[in-house]
């Protein structure tokens, strides 16, 4: 079984990562997605992100019952700040039937050469790449084991979304119609 490993903080999940994500589970050779919820990018301030269980909660609610894409809280418990490649290593060695790919923005793949160990990720895993619009893709893109795809997107930022629900905007359809409900609810990112 191939899985494609789809991280990111999720704060919150929005309809774009969903998108992306069925995209990749159904227009590629993937059998399955894992929305694998970071508590901790080391590019990234922690000061912005809600809890980490609140986010994974996010998650499989906007996932719903979509057999094909699945929340992982594989990160929970590893080392912080959580390294990509450290994470693979953990998951190749308890799923040793599975194998693992990598899905991630054209942003991602420019600045790869900056990730810890990114000579590793290249020689031992597939990454499956989504074009943003704007991106410069970098000489990487190229690498045999990269595939650039055309997926659908959504210009939807996750910090736009707190922003609205800090100041009391509705954030109806930019996040699927359970985290809507869930976050009306609820006082995560009203402070």
């Amino acid at each position: 079984m191939k899985v494609g490993l789809f991280f990111g903080s999720f704060n919150p999940i929005h309809v774009g990562h969903l998108i992306i994500a069925n995209h990749m589970a159904t227009h590629t050779d993937l059998d399955k997605v894992w929305m694998v919820v970071s508590p901790q990018n080391p590019l990234k301030p922690k000061k912005t992100l809600a809890r980490d269980f609140d986010r994974l909660h996010l998650v499989r609610l906007g996932i719903g019952d979509n057999p094909r894409i699945e929340a992982s809280n594989v990160e929970f418990n590893l080392p912080k700040p959580s390294y990509t490649i450290d994470t693979l290593a953990f998951l190749t060695e308890k799923y040793p039937d599975k194998t693992f790919a990598l899905i991630m923005g054209g942003d991602n793949i420019a600045s790869l050469h900056l990730w810890k160990n990114y000579e590793q990720l290249l020689a031992n895993f597939d990454i499956y790449v989504y074009q943003r619009p704007g991106t410069e893709l970098g000489p990487l893109a190229t690498h045999p084991r990269v595939k650039v795809l055309e997926a659908p997107l959504l210009d939807i930022s996750a910090t736009y979304i707190r922003e609205c629900i800090r100041k009391g905007q509705s954030v109806r359809y930019l996040v699927p119609e359970p985290v809507f409900e869930y976050l009306k609810d609820n006082t995560l990112y009203k402070v």
